[in-house]
């Protein structure tokens, strides 16, 4: 063109700078061509290819200086920077350069909100700007929130807008759907299938697809069935993406008969389908994931990087080392997910050497996934400061990178730096999983530090993360009791939704700490009622408690029943408990007839307990054993 003499127009170099196979050297020459032709200063078009040229690649201080020198820009010069950055994990930036846009006053577009949304850590921030400027008609932007709610909050919060919506297309049933079906209540992603056909609203693949996947999580096998006959009817069995699910649905609710049956029917023997049979084999005690990968490659089908990912998941050793030799030849060991999934491997049968020398040989740029997994073996050997130094050297951390950074640095005791590294997680736009929070409460209850337990209480239950987490909320009332708050500690056991043997464990034994001893029986009592079995800590957690409260009876009681009742073999913590029960009271030749009926030999800590008695006391060796 150039050689012909024909001048370049404003819409001349975002075509060349858009394709996939565009190059940096490309880029350089077409730079300058630009800047030449004076594009760059007259029109938004030719610079916004160069800004969206240069954040695809990653090269921000190059996007930035080319937006900076453009004299006219658009809002689709603005959504391009914003996109990008987000893309690539820098959401702070990304939520700056979106507020000096709405600073400008310059419009903005349904494209600058989507763009922008997975940058804030809660979506009711833009919900609220979306309310404002009237843009909740917009089908996309409504669908974007509506998705970051299903994302990033409790389904019902989701629920509620979607039931505000004034017009719902088959996107956003989708949304409702996927986020139920992936929820701690997937039935209710059959219920939104049979009212979005109520409703006139025409199901897809995808909501097919993500229907089956519930009635997989439910077991509902009459369900999975009723979805098989829809897709059938209505020729839908075609897609490589039902079928897929319909397999895995098979295979986990039906039979494997059956998955295979389904997959022999599909045409094309497409690999995501054998990966379904593959994935449904798992946690089966023969070698039949191995069988179904030797088949495929007897097929000509070649398995890809999810193939030998669910091979990985529970192989024996020689199997491992089988698979790994064959992933070696067929040139998938570059590959991220392929490659932690060996170091996984490696770790779960304690060949740890193993994992970290496959680890570090690894390019930690380009294997984000790999290096995540690999912080985790140094952090379950306990080698905190190598998890440290591999982590920051990464060029991008993602939320599990954060989240295994902060536990490291909370298991090795560097407090201030765990809650450092929150604060630049926060900073940079992350959302806040489960075992970040769990981490940070873990250092509050060492520490007995109330006030930031209270501010990390305060930060779940403002960002609804950890909502309904049994986890979380565990060591919510674990914290408040070591803290000596137990009226906190109880209110937070009241709002649990679900509770389990560790919420009733530690309850007790906080109440047992502060002094509360009859309400720690009680709740004990009320623990059994509820149906919740006592393990050998439940029964240490209110032997302690009896033995705060000097509660001989009650405690001898239990001890002494812990066979009878509850199939639990005394074990040498309990007879510490029991025995400094009995001699913090007196009762010290009943703590002597405790030590001589143990089933094996008293311990140090047993005897210094009991002579501690004997001196509180004054009773002499010779009184006592005569």
């Amino acid at each position: 063109m150039l050689a012909a003499g024909v001048a370049p127009t404003a819409f001349t170099f975002a075509p060349i700078l858009s394709s996939p196979s565009a190059t940096a050297f490309c880029a350089a020459q077409l730079h300058p061509h630009i800047l030449k032709s004076g594009l760059l200063h007259c029109d938004p078009y030719s610079g916004t290819s160069l800004v969206g040229f240069f954040g695809r690649s990653g090269r921000f201080d190059e996007a930035l200086k080319v937006f900076g020198e453009m004299a006219v820009r658009s809002v689709v010069t603005w959504n391009c920077l914003i996109y990008w950055l987000v893309q690539f994990g820098r959401g702070h930036e990304a939520v700056f350069w979106f507020r000096e846009l709405v600073r400008g006053g310059d419009a903005l577009s349904d494209g600058s909100l989507v763009a922008v949304l997975p940058a804030f850590g809660s979506p009711e921030q833009v919900h609220g700007l979306v309310k404002k400027i009237g843009m909740g008609s917009f089908s996309t932007v409504s669908n974007s929130l509506l998705n970051s709610y299903c994302t990033c909050c409790p389904m019902h919060v989701a629920e509620k807008m979607f039931n505000e919506l004034l017009f719902r297309d088959v996107v956003c049933w989708n949304t409702m759907i996927t986020g139920f079906a992936r929820s701690n209540v997937p039935e209710k992603a059959f219920e939104f299938f049979l009212s979005m056909q109520h409703q006139g609203v025409f199901p897809n693949e995808t909501t097919l697809a993500s229907v089956l996947y519930a009635c997989t999580s439910i077991n509902g096998r009459e369900y999975g069935r009723y979805v098989h006959a829809k897709l059938v009817k209505h020729s839908l069995n075609t897609s490589v993406f039902v079928n897929t699910s319909l397999v895995d649905f098979y295979a986990n609710c039906i039979s494997r008969r059956d998955a295979h049956k389904v997959l022999e029917e599909v045409p094309g023997n497409s690999t995501p389908c054998w990966n379904a049979l593959i994935s449904g084999h798992q946690g089966s005690d023969d070698t039949t994931c191995l069988v179904i990968l030797r088949d495929m490659l007897r097929l000509g089908i070649k398995p890809n990087e999810f193939s030998f990912s669910s091979c990985l998941k529970d192989p024996s050793l020689l199997d491992l080392q089988q698979v790994h030799s064959l992933i070696i030849r067929l040139g998938h060991d570059g590959n991220d997910y392929v490659s932690s999934a060996i170091i996984s491997s490696y770790a779960s049968h304690g060949i740890v050497s193993y994992a970290l020398a496959y680890g570090v040989a690894l390019d930690p740029d380009s294997c984000s996934v790999s290096m995540n997994a690999l912080a985790g073996v140094y952090n379950k050997a306990r080698m905190y400061q190598e998890t440290k130094e591999l982590l920051l050297h990464k060029r991008v951390r993602d939320t599990v990178s954060w989240s295994i950074l902060i536990t490291a640095c909370a298991r090795n005791g560097d407090c201030i730096e765990a809650f450092g590294f929150f604060r630049q997680m926060r900073i940079l736009g992350h959302c806040f999983d489960n075992y970040v929070f769990v981490s940070l409460l873990s250092i509050c209850t060492k520490n007995n530090s109330l006030y930031l337990g209270k501010l990390i209480h305060a930060l779940i239950i403002k960002t609804n993360s950890g909502c309904s987490d049994t986890y979380v909320d565990n060591m919510l009332i674990d914290m408040y009791a070591k803290c000596g708050r137990i009226e906190d500690c109880l209110r937070v056991f009241e709002e649990m939704e679900y509770r389990n043997l560790i919420s009733y464990t530690a309850v007790i034994s906080g109440l047992g700490l502060n002094g509360f001893s009859h309400k720690a029986l009680s709740w004990f009592k009320a623990m059994e009622k509820d149906g919740c079995k006592p393990d050998k800590v439940a029964i240490l957690a209110v032997l302690s408690a009896c033995r705060h409260g000097r509660l001989v009876r009650e405690g001898m009681k239990i001890f002494k029943n812990m066979k009878a009742d509850y199939s639990i073999e005394a074990e040498m913590e309990h007879y510490i408990c029991v025995v400094d029960m009995l001699c913090k009271c007196g009762h010290l030749k009943e703590a002597e007839i405790v030590i001589r009926g143990m089933p094996f030999q008293p311990s140090t800590a047993i005897w210094r307990t009991f002579l501690q008695g004997c001196k509180t006391y004054g009773v002499t060796e010779a009184h006592v054993f005569s």
